[in-house]
């Protein structure tokens, strides 16, 4: 019995009828990363589960989260005067992170290997991608900081949002068209942020304080990068491919409203959590950024899990996520200055979205995996009754 049934009836008849359908074109990942995963995965058992590969994946990047916030929780440690990051903390960031990557590759491939690919290892993998957005844009900031060379806090705050509705993009993609096209931003960003971790412990953060040319910073570079990337690459090709499909009358929704549906909730999220953001009557951003950032990024995988759910099983994408009901009341309680402590607010909300999103996690995981008759973390199948 699941905890809580927050799949339908009508979503669980769906599963029943779901084909993955995806289109990955980047070379990068074509040429170099799947015969690395293809070598990879024939030195794993038969007997280990695909979605136990992609939970110790998942975990590899929190617990680079947690290891950068032990020493350096509030984002200054590479600003100078302060006490660094050692470098043996990079260079396991760094060998955390790729390994997290290739899991998440390799996952896939157990389950083609062992015939045990279902509808609950793509949602599983998926669902956990979305809440990993901001685990490790977090760990990358305390590479550059808050400090004078480094990058502001309300600059990582829009940076991470573009981070998170680039992400979202493929799924829309998906709601809309039948077919998930995977980012190219995605191999190239993993790759190359290992590679940074590892050079940082061995040149140090200083390296970073020295302009590339002129006056342009490394932080100015990774500023740069990631919002070209989403707006000249990831948004125009999410774009033409949905207009392709609405082209072919291959578009799976025929009005405007709800074919774009799916980011209703995901734009009140930002509305909220900026309007916290701008009249918080403390600055909350600039004393607790680390668990501001934190409570924005899994708020925002709790919608993206319920969209992933509607565009696997066919169904309609609802209006408005419930968890932002009571952000509303949180966000209204600490601009209007009704609770003096906006730091104690935040941790409580921020729990109260981390149970909330771990409980919605567990009970559909619960839900498919009776419906289907199998284990969500073994390759044995349920007794049947």
């Amino acid at each position: 019995m699941a905890l809580y049934e927050y799949v339908t009836q009508d979503q669980l008849a769906g599963f029943d009828k779901y084909k993955y359908s995806a289109v990955d074109s980047n070379p990068l990942s074509v040429y170099v990363m799947h015969p690395f995963w293809n070598f990879v995965v024939k030195f794993l058992p038969t007997s280990l589960a695909p979605n136990l590969i992609t939970f110790t994946g998942f975990m590899f990047l929190v617990l680079n989260f947690l290891m950068l916030a032990f020493y350096d929780f509030d984002f200054t440690a590479s600003a100078a005067a302060h006490v660094h990051v050692p470098s043996l903390v990079w260079v396991a960031a760094g060998i955390f992170n790729f390994l997290a990557y290739t899991l998440d590759g390799v996952d896939g491939k157990q389950a083609r290997r062992t015939n045990s690919s279902t509808p609950l290892g793509e949602l599983f993998d998926h669902g956990l991608d979305s809440w990993a957005c901001i685990y490790f844009v977090a760990t990358v900031y305390s590479i550059f900081g808050r400090g004078e060379c480094g990058v502001g806090v309300a600059t990582l705050y829009y940076i991470l949002w573009v981070v998170l509705f680039s992400f979202i993009l493929s799924h829309w993609e998906k709601y809309n068209t039948g077919i998930l096209f995977l980012p190219w931003g995605y191999d190239i960003s993993q790759v190359t942020i290992s590679l940074v971790y590892l050079v940082t412990a061995v040149v140090g953060v200083e390296t970073w304080y020295e302009p590339i040319l002129f006056h342009f910073l490394y932080r100015d570079l990774f500023t740069f990068m990631i919002i070209a990337c989403s707006f000249t690459v990831t948004l125009p090709m999410s774009l033409l491919n949905v207009l392709k499909a609405y082209r072919s009358n291959t578009l799976k929704h025929s009005s405007l409203y709800e074919a774009f549906l799916p980011f209703l909730s995901p734009v009140l999220l930002f509305i909220l959590s900026t309007i916290w953001v701008v009249f918080s009557p403390s600055n909350i951003l600039e004393l607790q950024p680390r668990t501001y950032y934190l409570m924005v990024g899994t708020a925002f995988a709790n919608v993206t899990c319920k969209l992933i759910v509607c565009q696997m099983s066919n169904t309609r994408c609802q209006p408005l996520s419930w968890l932002l009901l009571p952000m509303s009341l949180v966000v209204g309680l600490a601009v209007t200055g009704v609770v003096a402590n906006e730091t104690l607010l935040l941790y409580l909300w921020t729990l109260a979205v981390i149970l909330a999103h771990i409980h919605y996690g567990v009970s559909v995981v619960q839900q498919l995996s009776d419906h289907f008759n199998i284990f969500a973390f073994s390759l044995k199948k349920a007794n049947s009754d």
